[in-house]
């Protein structure tokens, strides 16, 4: 299946628009595997059971464990969801935005080494940035386009005096993946749960691309909103949540408790869809 195929695959069976991103801090690790990066696999692959039945897929940050020499632990990692969930989809969160041949080689990394799923880009750089991803048949872009970060506002909301009609860069942003960007029909767009009405703005201008959305939960973004913003029954939506989720209890718990906010997070969305 192609990525957008698994997508709504998963979102079937799991009955869930709920995605949970995986960003292992040791510094916040239960007591018993606390400031160990070598446990990093071993955290991850706990939250990853708890809830497997739960979300429309997983989302392993990159940083996070790379930061701890734990390329390695996420190798493992990503075999462990593709045999213990394999109707899940992996989202690599690794935000490249780099162009021509060293492109090539992070799509191989996010691919082939990882084989990862999806990816997360930065199009910066312009198509030259994207194009080598959509050669890898079947497999999914996400175009960071309206992030949730205040600081977004210094170049997302810059309107573009030289495109028809002046859009905002987002705007742009959300047209070109729409549209002429879109050559293997797998790309996506990145829009934060902070900003609902720039999530509705951006579903009009993108009405059948997945979004990845994240700020829901430790961030602040509103479940129910976002939902009812993003949301329109054909285009896949994918509400990621990472640190209320994965630390959601500091104890031995941290599994049970990971599985309870998991099924509370995945409930909210379900429940927010517009009858």
């Amino acid at each position: 299946m192609t990525f957008i195929e698994q997508l709504h695959a998963a979102e079937r069976q799991n009955r869930s628009l709920l995605c949970v991103g995986l960003d292992p801090e040791p510094t916040k690790f239960p007591a018993h595997l606390k400031g160990d990066a070598n446990k990093i696999y071993d955290f991850c692959a706990r939250i990853v059971d708890a809830t497997a039945d739960l979300v429309i897929a997983f989302k392993p940050q990159i940083a996070y464990f790379s930061a701890h020499r734990a390329e390695g632990q996420l190798e493992r990692l990503m075999e462990h969801i593709r045999r213990v969930a394999p109707q899940v989809p992996i989202i690599l969160d690794a935000k490249r935005g780099d162009i021509g041949s060293t492109a090539e080689q992070y799509a191989i990394e996010a691919f082939e080494r990882y084989g990862a799923d999806a990816v997360t880009l930065s199009p910066f750089m312009g198509f030259d940035s994207v194009a080598p991803y959509l050669r890898h048949e079947g497999k999914g872009a996400f175009l960071l386009c309206r992030t949730s970060n205040p600081g977004g506002d210094d170049l997302q909301s810059q309107r573009l005096a030289s495109v028809p009609g002046e859009p905002l860069l987002y705007e742009h942003v959300a047209r070109l993946a729409q549209g002429p960007w879109n050559l293997n029909g797998q790309l996506g767009l990145v829009v934060g749960a902070t900003y609902p009405a720039e999530i509705e703005r951006v579903r009009a201008l993108a009405p059948t691309v997945p979004l990845l959305i994240p700020g829901v939960g430790a961030q602040g973004g509103d479940a129910v909103a976002t939902v009812r913003a993003g949301w329109r029954g054909d285009a896949p939506i994918i509400v990621n949540s990472s640190r209320a989720i994965c630390y959601a209890s500091a104890g031995d718990d941290f599994a049970d408790a990971a599985r309870r906010e998991a099924t509370r997070t995945r409930d909210a969305l379900e429940a927010a869809k517009p009858s």
